[in-house]
C-alpha cells in the first residue's frame, strides 16, 4: 500500500490540471471545443508520430498498436450491443466509444513515466496507438454514425490525421530515418501540451456540470466497460502470453495492463463535443471516471507490478 499512496500522491498534479481547466472554462470563457480541435488534427498526430519514431521496432513491437485496438474494437461493439438493450436515449453509440477508449496519453503518458521512465515510456506509446487509432477510426465511426450516415462519417474518419501520421512514423523508423535534432524540443513541447491541455479540456467541458450528468444507466455501463472488461481481457491476454505464447516481455504486459486501467479517454469529450453527441453525458462520465482512477489505478498497479 506503501507504493499506492506514493504513486496516488503523484498523480494529485493532473486533477490540479482537470480543476484549472474549469477555472479557465468557467469565469475566462475558455473554449474548450477550439481547442479539442487543435488536440485532434494538430496535437496527437504530433505526438504520435514522435512516439512512434524513438520506439525500437520490431514485428512484435508493430503488432502492439493493433492488438490494443482489436482488443478496443471488441470492446466497443459488445457495449455498443449492450447499450442498445439497456439505453434508450440513442447514447449507445458515444458509449461504444467511451468504453474502447482510455485515457491513454493526456492521463497515461504522466503515469507511465512515473512508473517506467523514459526507456518504457516509448514502448508504453507504442501501445497506447491502439487507442488512439481506435478513438479516430472506429470509435469516431461509430459515435458520427449517431449524428451521420455511413458515408458522411467514413469521410471524417479519412479526414484524421493520426493514422497518417502512425504509417508515416513507422515507414520512416523502418527505414533508418530519425527526427532532425532540431525539432527533437520542439515535439517534446507536444507531449507537454498534450497532457496538460487534455486535462484541461475535462475540466472546461465540465465547467457547467451540476451532479451526476444524464442517463446512470450509461454512468454504470460506461464504469463497467472501463474498469472491469478491459483489465479482465487484458489480464487473460497477459496470461495466455505468459503460458502459451511467449511473445512479450514483463514490461509489454505491463504496459498493455496499465492501459487498460486508465479512465475514459478526454478524446471522448473532444469527440462528443465536436459532434454534439450528448457531450454533458459525455463528460460527466469522464469526470467520474478520472476522479474514481486517482483512487484505482494505485491500487491496481500495487496488485499488478
Amino acid at each position: 500500500m506503501t507504493a499506492a499512496l506514493a504513486l496516488f500522491i503523484k498523480l494529485i498534479p493532473l486533477y490540479v490540471t482537470v480543476v484549472l481547466g474549469w477555472i479557465a472554462g468557467r469565469f475566462l470563457e475558455a473554449s474548450g471545443k477550439h481547442i479539442a480541435g487543435i488536440m485532434l488534427y494538430i496535437v496527437t498526430p504530433s505526438v504520435v508520430f514522435s512516439g512512434v519514431m524513438a520506439a525500437p521496432l520490431s514485428l512484435e513491437v508493430i503488432f502492439l498498436p493493433f492488438l490494443v485496438f482489436g482488443i478496443a474494437s471488441l470492446l466497443a461493439v459488445i457495449h455498443l450491443k449492450l447499450g442498445q438493450s439497456v439505453l434508450g436515449d440513442g447514447s449507445e453509440r458515444i458509449l461504444a466509444l467511451c468504453v474502447g477508449s482510455g485515457n491513454t496519453g493526456y492521463f497515461g503518458i504522466p503515469v507511465a513515466l512515473l512508473l517506467f521512465g523514459e526507456e518504457g515510456l516509448a514502448l508504453y506509446i507504442v501501445c497506447m496507438l491502439g487507442c488512439t487509432l481506435f478513438e479516430t477510426s472506429v470509435g469516431f465511426y461509430l459515435a458520427a454514425r449517431g449524428r451521420y450516415d455511413f458515408k458522411d462519417a467514413l469521410l471524417r474518419v479519412a479526414r484524421l490525421p493520426a493514422v497518417y501520421a502512425f504509417v508515416l512514423a513507422v515507414v520512416l523508423n523502418l527505414s533508418g530515418a530519425g527526427i532532425p535534432e532540431t525539432f527533437v524540443p520542439l515535439f517534446d513541447n507536444l507531449r507537454g501540451a498534450y497532457s496538460v491541455l487534455g486535462m484541461m479540456i475535462i475540466g472546461m467541458s465540465i465547467s457547467s456540470f451540476r451532479g451526476l450528468a444524464g442517463n446512470i444507466k450509461f454512468t454504470a455501463l460506461a464504469f463497467w466497460g472501463k474498469f472491469a472488461s478491459w483489465p479482465i481481457l487484458v489480464g487473460l491476454f497477459w496470461w495466455l502470453d505468459v503460458h502459451v505464447l511467449g511473445l512479450y516481455e514483463p514490461a509489454v504486459h505491463q504496459a498493455l495492463f496499465l492501459i487498460s486501467i486508465t479512465p475514459i479517454a478526454a478524446n471522448a469529450v473532444v469527440i462528443a463535443t465536436l459532434l454534439d453527441t450528448h457531450p454533458r453525458q459525455v463528460a460527466g462520465t469522464v469526470l467520474l471516471t478520472t476522479l474514481f482512477a486517482l483512487v484505482y489505478i494505485p491500487v491496481m498497479v500495487s496488485l499488478a507490478f
